[in-house]
């Protein structure tokens, strides 16, 4: 036993050591292989997450004050549906005048999702179906509804600038009054200037061509709406598969004439509920130059180490967990849980060679046993077996020790014991086993009971040594059955 576990041990630390080579060498070979693809993918990464993490700052601060916008929005808007109703000829508004008293920008949009009139004469005309047909959707679904809406950061068609905008269907819905406030003017958006972050960083990174923040239509921040900022048949294509699924793509393109990827990566704000919540990021990057990864070495020894680290840590999990399941395996009984036969002779004979003096054998042997196999089923007697097991453990001390032999066969180790302790445990054991057999009211033909005989044999009295003193105290159990069982024998030397 002892050298099919030290072979298997054996084993599993060569496959421990082939493992790690393998792991070192891997990394190394993959480490030079994709060093270039590794280093440009996490700068696009990390541009990424910059860029989102500088959108939710942005989003935040407007959202600390953007309940109190809304609001003055909402007051404008009603104020506004008001004067409809009592004034639906809109060529008599002045709408600069009324500008002028709210600090909003006015756009009556119609049911073709036309803008009719507006204080921003430029848009005068827009047709949303034409040039934002998601928009256009959205449009028809708050008139249809009623009632009062509001975004977080949109860009105006015309000049691409950073706006807010609200909505309010009039009585009749054959309006939407459009209000929009310029947040690039505002205390927030100067401060964080998100634009120009953009910028910085595109000039901070030379493999980086371009970056955009794009709105669900696709015009990107601070660009205006014409054919040289709109997006190419297959970066349309690109940018809606990422709006659509969340996942991000790439396209190959050309940039100013030489060859670029078109990266697209999805963002969803976490506190804008209206239709500028979802956003894309573009990233137009190149492989002209890549940037020197100065800490490439240091991270790529810390992964190494890393994993490295795990490996010998589940191994030796592993190992541990391997040992002490053959140890305890082999030291004891699957069903009861006691020390087993060889756990009985290794603690015997390490017993008698410590000579502590009178040390008690005890075997003990279930009367009838047979019986509640045969009419119960074995199932039934293994339950037996663990219950008597358990209640064993119970009555010995810490310093004795307690068998299975196999079957319906038990020992007791009693180091340093007196012919009075021995007969004493024997007869509560005699006692607590009967009481608990017959608790499970075992009914056996001819009225048949399940009891316990006990033989009992003392070192150095009956023998020196472990085979000695176990044949001895296995007469004296034989004598205890034939003298009619339900009893326990000293062993008594023949005449």
């Amino acid at each position: 036993m002892k050298s099919r576990v030290r072979f298997r041990l054996s084993m599993i630390m060569i496959l421990f050591a082939v493992l790690i080579s393998f792991t070192v060498a891997t990394m190394d070979y993959f480490k030079l292989r994709q060093q270039e693809i590794t280093s440009n993918e996490f700068q696009i990464e990390s541009m990424e997450a910059i860029i989102k993490y500088s959108i939710q700052t942005v989003e935040k601060s407007y959202f600390l004050f953007g309940e109190k916008m809304a609001e003055e929005m909402e007051i404008v808007s009603r104020d506004l549906a008001t004067r409809y109703d009592q004034n639906s000829e809109l060529d008599r508004w002045d709408f600069d005048q009324l500008k002028n008293e709210f600090g909003f920008d006015i756009y009556m949009i119609n049911r073709r999702n036309i803008i009719t009139h507006s204080s921003h004469a430029t848009d005068i005309g827009l047709d949303f179906n034409d040039c934002c047909q998601k928009l256009a959707r959205t449009l028809d679904e708050r008139r249809a509804a009623g009632g009062f809406f509001t975004d977080m950061l949109d860009i105006e068609q015309s000049s691409g600038k950073v706006k807010k905008y609200s909505y309010m269907a009039t009585a009749d819905k054959k309006y939407l009054i459009q209000l929009s406030l310029s947040l690039e003017d505002t205390p927030i958006f100067t401060e964080f200037n998100l634009l120009g972050n953009l910028e910085r960083w595109k000039r901070k990174y030379p493999s980086i061509n371009s970056i955009h923040i794009l709105n669900i239509g696709g015009i990107a921040f601070g660009q205006p709406d014409t054919e040289q900022n709109k997006l190419s048949p297959q970066r349309r294509e690109a940018f809606e598969q990422t709006l659509a699924t969340k996942e991000t793509t790439e396209v190959k393109e050309n940039w100013r004439g030489e060859p670029a990827t078109y990266r697209y990566s999805h963002y969803v704000s976490e506190l804008d509920n209206g239709t500028t919540r979802n956003k894309v990021l573009e990233i137009v990057h190149n492989k002209k130059e890549l940037l020197a990864i100065l800490n490439d070495n240091k991270k790529m020894f810390l992964l190494r180490l890393t994993i490295i680290l795990l490996i010998t840590i589940g191994l030796s999990h592993l190992i541990s967990k391997r040992v002490t399941e053959l140890i305890y395996l082999a030291f004891h009984d699957n069903l009861t849980g006691l020390k087993n036969k060889t756990a009985f002779n290794e603690t015997l004979s390490s017993t008698l060679g410590e000579n502590q003096g009178t040390t008690a054998l005890l075997l003990l042997d279930f009367d009838n046993f047979k019986l509640i196999n045969d009419t119960f089923g074995h199932q039934v007697g293994d339950d037996l077996l663990k219950g008597v097991a358990a209640r064993m453990k119970s009555l010995i001390s810490k310093k004795e020790s307690v068998f299975r032999w196999g079957g319906d066969e038990f020992a007791v180790i009693l180091p340093s014991a007196t012919p009075q302790q021995a007969e004493k445990l024997a007869a509560s054991f005699i006692e607590k086993l009967q009481a608990y057999c017959e608790e499970q009211n075992f009914n056996l033909l001819n009225g048949a009971k399940v009891t316990v005989s006990i033989g009992i044999a003392f070192a150095p009295e009956h023998g020196v040594d472990a085979e000695m003193l176990y044949k001895h105290a296995d007469i004296a159990l034989a004598n205890a059955k034939l003298k009619g069982k339900n009893q326990y024998q000293f062993y008594q030397e023949q005449k």
